[in-house]
Protein backbone atom coordinates (compact mmCIF):
# COMPACT_ATOMS: atom_id res chain seq x y z
CA UNK A 1 0.00 0.00 0.00
CA UNK A 2 3.08 2.43 0.59
CA UNK A 3 4.55 1.80 -2.32
CA UNK A 4 0.55 2.38 -4.32
CA UNK A 5 0.53 6.00 -2.27
CA UNK A 6 4.34 6.95 -3.38
CA UNK A 7 3.44 6.16 -6.88
CA UNK A 8 0.81 8.59 -6.65
CA UNK A 9 2.43 11.28 -5.17
CA UNK A 10 3.08 14.69 -6.93
CA UNK A 11 6.06 14.03 -9.02
CA UNK A 12 6.65 17.91 -9.20
CA UNK A 13 6.39 21.23 -6.93
CA UNK A 14 3.78 23.52 -8.21
CA UNK A 15 6.56 25.79 -9.15
CA UNK A 16 8.11 23.44 -11.83
CA UNK A 17 5.38 22.23 -13.17
CA UNK A 18 4.26 26.13 -13.94
CA UNK A 19 8.05 26.35 -15.43
CA UNK A 20 7.03 23.41 -17.72
CA UNK A 21 3.96 25.16 -18.41
CA UNK A 22 5.63 28.17 -18.97
CA UNK A 23 7.72 26.66 -21.74
CA UNK A 24 5.38 24.59 -23.28
CA UNK A 25 3.03 27.71 -24.13
CA UNK A 26 6.17 30.58 -24.29
CA UNK A 27 7.73 28.24 -27.20
CA UNK A 28 4.91 27.51 -28.98
CA UNK A 29 3.92 31.24 -29.47
CA UNK A 30 7.39 31.97 -30.06
CA UNK A 31 7.68 30.10 -32.46
CA UNK A 32 4.21 30.73 -34.03
CA UNK A 33 5.44 34.49 -34.23
CA UNK A 34 8.84 33.59 -35.75
CA UNK A 35 7.08 31.73 -38.33
CA UNK A 36 4.51 34.24 -39.25
CA UNK A 37 7.93 36.87 -40.06
CA UNK A 38 9.77 34.01 -42.21
CA UNK A 39 6.68 32.53 -44.30
CA UNK A 40 4.47 34.73 -45.94
CA UNK A 41 1.86 31.92 -46.71
CA UNK A 42 1.64 32.09 -42.56
CA UNK A 43 1.80 35.43 -42.16
CA UNK A 44 0.46 38.29 -44.66
CA UNK A 45 -1.01 36.05 -46.82
CA UNK A 46 -2.82 34.25 -43.88
CA UNK A 47 -4.06 37.58 -42.83
CA UNK A 48 -5.41 38.50 -46.05
CA UNK A 49 -7.00 34.97 -46.65
CA UNK A 50 -8.93 35.52 -43.63
CA UNK A 51 -9.86 38.94 -44.46
CA UNK A 52 -8.43 40.99 -41.72
CA UNK A 53 -8.09 44.88 -42.56
CA UNK A 54 -4.38 45.89 -42.91
CA UNK A 55 -3.46 42.70 -42.95
CA UNK A 56 0.45 43.53 -43.44
CA UNK A 57 0.88 45.71 -40.39
CA UNK A 58 -1.43 43.28 -38.44
CA UNK A 59 0.64 40.56 -39.13
CA UNK A 60 4.06 42.60 -38.32
CA UNK A 61 2.07 43.44 -34.82
CA UNK A 62 1.02 40.02 -33.75
CA UNK A 63 4.22 38.48 -34.40
CA UNK A 64 5.73 40.96 -32.67
CA UNK A 65 3.24 40.34 -29.47
CA UNK A 66 3.94 36.52 -29.64
CA UNK A 67 7.64 36.62 -30.01
CA UNK A 68 8.07 39.10 -26.98
CA UNK A 69 5.07 37.70 -24.88
CA UNK A 70 6.17 34.44 -25.48
CA UNK A 71 9.56 35.32 -24.73
CA UNK A 72 8.29 36.55 -21.23
CA UNK A 73 6.58 33.48 -20.30
CA UNK A 74 9.44 31.36 -21.47
CA UNK A 75 11.84 33.03 -18.73
CA UNK A 76 9.05 34.18 -16.44
CA UNK A 77 9.11 37.82 -16.71
CA UNK A 78 5.97 40.04 -16.56
CA UNK A 79 4.02 36.88 -17.01
CA UNK A 80 0.36 37.32 -15.90
CA UNK A 81 0.73 40.94 -18.07
CA UNK A 82 2.01 38.67 -20.92
CA UNK A 83 -0.78 36.12 -20.85
CA UNK A 84 -2.98 39.08 -21.75
CA UNK A 85 -2.44 39.51 -25.30
CA UNK A 86 -2.03 36.21 -25.66
CA UNK A 87 -5.47 35.64 -24.30
CA UNK A 88 -6.81 38.50 -26.95
CA UNK A 89 -4.52 36.31 -29.78
CA UNK A 90 -6.65 33.14 -29.07
CA UNK A 91 -9.83 34.59 -29.17
CA UNK A 92 -9.46 36.23 -32.14
CA UNK A 93 -7.86 33.34 -33.65
CA UNK A 94 -10.94 31.57 -32.68
CA UNK A 95 -13.48 33.33 -33.84
CA UNK A 96 -12.06 34.41 -37.33
CA UNK A 97 -10.79 30.84 -38.17
CA UNK A 98 -12.30 27.95 -36.73
CA UNK A 99 -15.96 29.56 -35.22
CA UNK A 100 -16.86 29.85 -39.58
CA UNK A 101 -16.48 26.02 -39.57
CA UNK A 102 -19.63 25.70 -37.37
CA UNK A 103 -21.89 26.91 -40.37
CA UNK A 104 -19.87 26.16 -43.43
CA UNK A 105 -16.47 26.21 -45.48
CA UNK A 106 -14.47 28.52 -43.44
CA UNK A 107 -11.47 31.12 -44.40
CA UNK A 108 -8.55 28.67 -44.21
CA UNK A 109 -8.53 25.29 -45.80
CA UNK A 110 -8.92 22.26 -43.89
CA UNK A 111 -7.12 19.41 -45.39
CA UNK A 112 -8.65 16.47 -43.60
CA UNK A 113 -11.96 15.71 -43.22
CA UNK A 114 -14.11 16.50 -41.68
CA UNK A 115 -14.19 19.78 -43.14
CA UNK A 116 -17.38 21.82 -41.80
CA UNK A 117 -19.33 21.26 -38.81
CA UNK A 118 -18.68 20.56 -35.41
CA UNK A 119 -16.14 18.03 -35.40
CA UNK A 120 -14.17 20.23 -37.78
CA UNK A 121 -14.51 23.07 -35.34
CA UNK A 122 -13.63 20.58 -32.63
CA UNK A 123 -10.75 19.36 -34.44
CA UNK A 124 -9.11 22.35 -35.58
CA UNK A 125 -9.26 24.33 -32.52
CA UNK A 126 -7.75 22.09 -29.89
CA UNK A 127 -4.81 23.97 -29.92
CA UNK A 128 -6.41 27.50 -29.30
CA UNK A 129 -8.38 26.26 -26.40
CA UNK A 130 -4.99 24.69 -25.18
CA UNK A 131 -3.25 27.50 -25.08
CA UNK A 132 -6.36 29.98 -24.19
CA UNK A 133 -6.96 28.18 -21.16
CA UNK A 134 -3.01 27.39 -20.01
CA UNK A 135 -2.53 31.67 -20.56
CA UNK A 136 -5.59 31.78 -18.26
CA UNK A 137 -3.87 29.46 -15.42
CA UNK A 138 -0.99 31.34 -16.17
CA UNK A 139 -3.00 34.42 -15.55
CA UNK A 140 -4.48 33.06 -12.75
CA UNK A 141 -1.74 31.47 -10.98
CA UNK A 142 1.75 33.69 -11.91
CA UNK A 143 5.03 32.56 -13.03
CA UNK A 144 5.77 30.24 -9.91
CA UNK A 145 8.80 30.48 -7.40
CA UNK A 146 11.57 30.16 -10.02
CA UNK A 147 10.89 33.13 -12.35
CA UNK A 148 11.75 36.71 -13.00
CA UNK A 149 8.80 37.39 -11.29
CA UNK A 150 9.67 35.84 -8.16
CA UNK A 151 12.61 37.43 -7.86
CA UNK A 152 11.85 40.33 -8.31
CA UNK A 153 9.07 40.24 -5.88
CA UNK A 154 11.61 38.68 -3.48
CA UNK A 155 13.83 42.02 -4.02
CA UNK A 156 11.13 44.28 -3.79
CA UNK A 157 10.29 42.96 -0.02
CA UNK A 158 13.34 42.88 0.77
CA UNK A 159 13.60 46.49 0.21
CA UNK A 160 11.20 47.41 1.99
CA UNK A 161 11.52 45.17 4.80
CA UNK A 162 14.83 46.67 5.15
CA UNK A 163 13.10 50.17 4.75
CA UNK A 164 10.46 49.22 7.65
CA UNK A 165 13.53 48.21 9.89
CA UNK A 166 15.58 51.58 8.62
CA UNK A 167 12.60 54.03 9.87
CA UNK A 168 11.71 51.55 13.00
CA UNK A 169 15.08 52.53 14.65
CA UNK A 170 15.10 55.85 13.78
CA UNK A 171 11.78 56.55 15.47
CA UNK A 172 12.46 54.16 17.98
CA UNK A 173 9.92 51.14 18.57
CA UNK A 174 7.97 52.49 21.25
CA UNK A 175 7.68 56.33 19.82
CA UNK A 176 4.11 57.43 19.52
CA UNK A 177 3.95 59.50 16.39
Amino acid sequence: MRQLALFFRPAATPSQARIALRAAVGGVFLVSGIIKLLYENQGVGRFTRIGLPLAAQLARFVSVVEIVAGGLLLVGLFTRLATVPLMVDMLVAIVTTKVPLLFGVGPEPVSAMPKIGFWAFAYQVRLDITMLCACGYLLAVGAGLWSFDALLMRRRWSTSLLGQVHHDTEVGPHTVA
